[in-house]
């Protein structure tokens, strides 16, 4: 009976979620704080969309729920066409690439700090990664660049040369979706400027979602979302 059951199950099908972004009246409420109300926008597939806003505006919740760390919001979330409640978390999560303000990194090298994004990366395109990203602008100036231990959490770099490292290693993951966080925060403006305009270039198929309080990000962005109170503008 067992192998007749298991015959019954056919293998799971990596789901493809390369397309558009399409949210419906989200609204989402917090320990009864309401923090998107009646939410639809649209954030087209290779797209960079700007979520600009206020701190509580709501910006950095839109992240967190297309990565389904919350799932008790009302109205829908379609991703090429599929509500992402009714996918498997690890196809949502494969899909879907994040830098955040705090960076989380390994007593390692520079090297395999950016691989653990993907572990079959080949060492050319870690090399391609770490230039777009503007790591390669400092590790090439270390004894043994791209292979020079950061010690724990990076400690021996600045906050900017973390970031860098941090882009690249969700660059390498090659997810059809990045979604940045104030992931250039400790950036200077000549420095941020040059690897966004690296990823629009480099990068044409990407779907980008910058979520800043900084609007001098924008220039590079297709279209601009301007929360306010839980609500676009």
């Amino acid at each position: 009976t067992s192998e007749k059951n298991m015959e019954n199950i056919s293998p799971k099908k990596t789901i493809d979620l390369d397309g558009d972004i399409v949210f419906k009246d989200v609204s989402f409420a917090y320990n009864d704080n309401t923090v998107l109300d009646k939410i639809s926008l649209r954030i087209p597939k290779g797209k960079k969309v700007a979520l600009v806003g206020l701190s509580g505006s709501g910006k950095s919740t839109i992240a967190n729920i297309i990565l389904r760390l919350y799932d008790n919001y009302s109205g829908s979330i379609l991703i090429n066409s599929k509500d992402i409640k009714e996918l498997d978390l690890t196809d949502v999560r494969n899909s879907v690439s994040i830098v955040t303000q705090e960076t989380i990194l390994f007593n390692e090298s520079i090297f395999n700090n950016i691989k653990y994004g993907n572990l079959e990366a080949t060492d050319e395109a870690i090399s391609l990664v770490a230039k777009n990203a503007g790591v390669s602008s400092f590790s090439e100036e270390l004894d043994q660049k791209l292979h020079t231990v950061i010690g724990e959490n990076g400690i021996k770099l600045s906050g900017g040369q973390r970031q860098r490292i941090a882009i690249a290693r969700a660059l390498i993951k090659d997810a059809p979706l990045l979604i940045m966080d104030e992931a250039t925060s400790s950036l200077d403006k000549t420095t941020r400027d040059k690897i966004l305009s690296n990823i629009k270039e480099n990068f044409q198929n990407l779907t980008m979602i910058i979520v800043s309080h900084d609007e001098e990000v924008f220039s590079i962005c297709d279209k601009i979302y301007k929360l306010n109170d839980g609500k676009v503008e």
